[in-house]
């Protein structure tokens, strides 16, 4: 089997979608297809970058949006990686490392000199990943809500 890391084009579209709705299953593909429509209209589609296998199958991608802040990091605006995925039945093999590998050059390429990150706070997969690819954790950080809905005026 052999991989090739590219840009992501329009004819990916359905599987980006249906790597994205098996990261974000919160989402189906057809919820994440509009979703990027949307920001394809509004001109702020992410870098992305997919892993293709021989036969044209997308395995993997990664996700890059350019934040003005992010924990940790001194320059603005800095390239967030949003979305990190590899299907189950191609990890181990190097392909999160070759995507960020790309994720890093383009952003060398483009005058950025740090790359920024996160993952749930009890996502041990995604912390081994950060982690195994040179990453340094700067917070910890856990976020609250609460619902204002049966409150009276």
């Amino acid at each position: 089997m052999e991989i090739r890391i590219r840009e992501v084009e329009p004819a990916d579209r359905q599987g980006w979608c249906r790597l994205r709705a098996l990261l974000w299953p919160d989402q189906s593909p057809q919820e994440h297809a509009a979703e990027l429509a949307d920001w394809e209209q509004e001109g702020v589609l992410p870098v992305t970058f997919v892993a293709e296998e021989t036969g044209g199958e997308l395995v993997g991608f990664l996700e890059m949006a350019l934040r003005n802040h992010a924990p940790g990091c001194q320059s603005s605006p800095v390239p967030f990686l949003e979305g990190w995925f590899v299907l189950e039945s191609h990890r181990g093999q190097g392909i999160g490392a070759l995507l960020l590998e790309m994720a890093e050059r383009w952003a060398v390429a483009n005058g950025y000199h740090e790359l920024a990150s996160d993952s749930l706070i009890d996502n041990a997969l995604s912390e081994a990943a950060h982690l195994a690819a040179g990453f340094t954790e700067v917070e910890r950080l856990i976020c609250w809500r609460k619902s204002l809905r049966d409150r009276s005026a």
